[in-house]
Parts: C-alpha cells; structure tokens; sequence
C-alpha cells in the first residue's frame, strides 16, 4: 500500500461496486465484535448515495430486531439491485409510507467482494477514517502472581 494513499483501491465507485461493498460490510457488521465502524461506513455511504440520487428511500418496515420496543421502524432504501435498511428521522415518519412487515422472500444478490476491498471502496468514496486500535490498551504486559505468606497484609 502507498503511504499517501493507504485507502486506493482499484475498483471504481460505480453503483455496482458500491452496492456490493455495502453490502458485504453490513453482512459482515451483523457478526463483529466491534461493528460501530462497519455501519458507520454502511450509514455514510448510503446517505451519500441517496444525496448524489444513486439511490431512493422506498418506505418504512417494522424491524426484525426491535431494541428496547416493542415495534421499531427502519427505512428501506433500494440502491442498484440491492435493498438496504437505515435508522430513520422523524422526517422520514412524515415522508414515506409503512409497508408492514418485512418480506423475507426478497432477497438481495450475492456479492463476490472481500471485506477488505469493500472496506477499502467505501473508505475511499466516504473519506471516512478508520480509528487505529490503541495497542496498549489491547495488550497488557503480564505480571506475575505475587504470592503473600499466609497472615500476611497485602
């Protein structure tokens, strides 16, 4: 990798490529250990494609996974020949219509990217940067067991 350009990658940021590194970062977000970056990643790209017209809110659909409700809505954007789920706004609430539940007979198309291209893709049609993680907060240097005579205070 360049320095200058550590995020360069060699796929263009057609709508195709995009759908699909969306697509693989979210699938891949649903069973990390720390996701906050992958949807960040998901959210921004997709609001930029809906800002650039590339991509269009459909309607609303009760969540599969509601938090701390009983119901919880999402927006469903369609976006090439994917189909994605993004929190809404109040405005949205106003703007789209509720189509219910969400159908699980339409289902979105394989995709063959890696995450680390389609990571790479997003980072560089975003410009979002990926936190490094703090080595020293990850690996603590070992100790060794101090073993105290029996009676005696710590």
């Amino acid at each position: 990798m360049n320095r200058h350009q550590p995020y360069k990658t060699n796929l263009q940021p057609t709508i195709d490529n995009l759908t699909q590194a969306i697509f693989i970062v979210n699938r891949h977000a649903k069973t990390a250990t720390d996701p906050k970056f992958l949807y960040k990643l998901k959210q921004t790209s997709l609001e930029k494609l809906l800002k650039e017209g590339k991509a269009k809110k459909v309607g609303l659909h009760f969540s599969g996974n509601p938090k701390n409700s009983q119901q919880q809505s999402d927006i469903l954007v369609e976006c090439g020949k994917y189909m994605f789920h993004l929190p809404p706004t109040k405005q949205d609430f106003r703007d789209l219509p509720h189509l219910g539940s969400l159908r699980t007979d339409v289902r979105n198309p394989k995709a063959t990217l890696s995450l680390n291209q389609a990571k790479k893709l997003l980072i560089y049609y975003t410009g979002l940067k990926e936190a490094s993680p703090d080595n020293n907060a990850k690996k603590k240097k070992y100790e060794k067991p101090v073993f105290k005579k029996l009676g005696e205070s710590y």
